[in-house]
């Protein structure tokens, strides 16, 4: 990241804590960086204990059924599952690779981490404003499979390597199509950046004015990827207990469980804040400028802010649940015809379109 994007991103508070812990040397460098980490890591660890608690009340209500409603009304019952995976026996298959057992959920979760560096939370509130965002992005998402794979083989058992198979087949098709509806937001951008991805998408017409319109099939493409990538039902083929129990994890107990378990929600939640920056524009209000009152509170509501953007991923994690409780399971070979023989051919064909509609002016990058 260059000077000037770190000068600007330093504002408020943070600057004089920044120079204060540099001021302290080799030492104060550390521990910036470890506290921009804590920054990001937290509340999405703490994201997705809530959000197996939200996922269990919406599908209670879907279903007719109760919900978590017994442990603090339910608050408490993302920290009763915290503390029940941590404490159960973490139990490890005899003539597993040891190592590699070990690892696989450490590789899993350290990419769905490590791309929240570079994911803007409004226009000046991110770690890393990096020119490459985009690249990174795909770079860090990418690597989650080797860590399926790598469980699948260190555990040692026919069940977890066809797990294994299955979830490496299914997300490297679904990243192709992923990557191709991505190619669509960058000829339309003209960036990497993903603050200039939302900005690109600014305008007078409001909603109007985002990537969704344009390029409508590429976000759908990519929402219904991430769904298939992050082994979600529908797709969830990965875990088919009447197939093959748990997957690659079925030899995985306690807080090696709960590794992967954290790794897949955090990706969940990834791919809405994603969906919402690249089609739906971001922390960018829905409401054209025009149509905004010149009220004080009222104003900044309706004005461009991150709790547009906060609405927006609630909206796309909620639709994760959604699908879960009313979709049944897709067979093997519909996943991968799907991937495959619809949405890469649809993907690069739109590609071509969103081009001409860029290079004709049907639609122009915001300012």
């Amino acid at each position: 990241m260059s000077a000037t994007n770190t000068a600007t991103l330093l504002s408020g508070w943070t600057a004089p804590l920044h120079d204060w812990l540099l001021s302290l040397g080799a030492t104060g460098v550390v521990l910036w960086i470890v506290l921009k980490v804590l920054v990001i890591a937290v509340p999405v660890i703490l994201a997705v204990a809530f959000y197996v608690v939200w996922e269990r009340k919406l599908i209670g209500w879907m279903h007719v059924r109760h919900g978590p409603m017994y442990v603090g009304w339910g608050v408490l019952q993302a920290f009763a599952d915290v503390f029940k995976l941590l404490f159960k026996e973490v139990i490890q298959p005899t003539n597993a690779q040891r190592a590699l057992y070990v690892l696989a959920p450490l590789i899993t979760l350290a990419p769905a981490f490590a791309a929240w560096a570079v994911v803007p939370f409004d226009y000046q509130l991110v770690l890393s404003n990096a020119n490459a965002g985009l690249l990174y992005l795909l770079a860090m998402t990418s690597l989650g499979v080797y860590g399926i794979i790598l469980a699948g083989w260190a555990s040692n058992s026919k069940y977890a390597f066809l797990g294994a198979m299955r979830s490496a087949a299914q997300v490297v098709s679904y990243e192709i199509a992923m990557g191709f509806a991505l190619v669509g937001v960058m000829v339309g951008a003209g960036t990497l950046n993903l603050s200039g991805i939302v900005l690109a998408q600014a305008g007078d017409a409001g909603l109007f004015e985002w990537f969704w319109l344009p390029m409508l099939p590429l976000f759908l493409i990519y929402f219904i990827s991430g769904v298939a990538e992050t082994n979600r039902a529908p797709f969830d083929v990965v875990e088919g207990e009447s197939e093959i129990v748990a997957g690659h994890m079925v030899e995985y107990s306690g807080s090696a469980f709960a590794l992967f378990f954290l790794a897949e929600y955090a990706n969940m939640i990834l791919v809405s804040f994603l969906t919402a920056i690249f089609f739906v524009g971001g922390w960018l209000s829905p409401v054209p400028a025009a149509w905004i009152p010149d009220v004080p509170v009222l104003g900044t509501i309706l004005g461009d802010g991150w709790w547009w953007l906060f609405a927006k991923v609630f909206f796309f994690a909620s639709c994760f649940i959604w699908f879960r409780a009313s979709f049944p399971r897709y067979r093997y070979d519909q996943i991968m015809r799907l991937g495959w023989k619809v949405f890469i051919p649809l993907s690069i064909g739109w590609i071509v379109v969103t081009a001409l509609m860029a290079y004709f002016g049907v639609f122009e990058a915001g300012q």
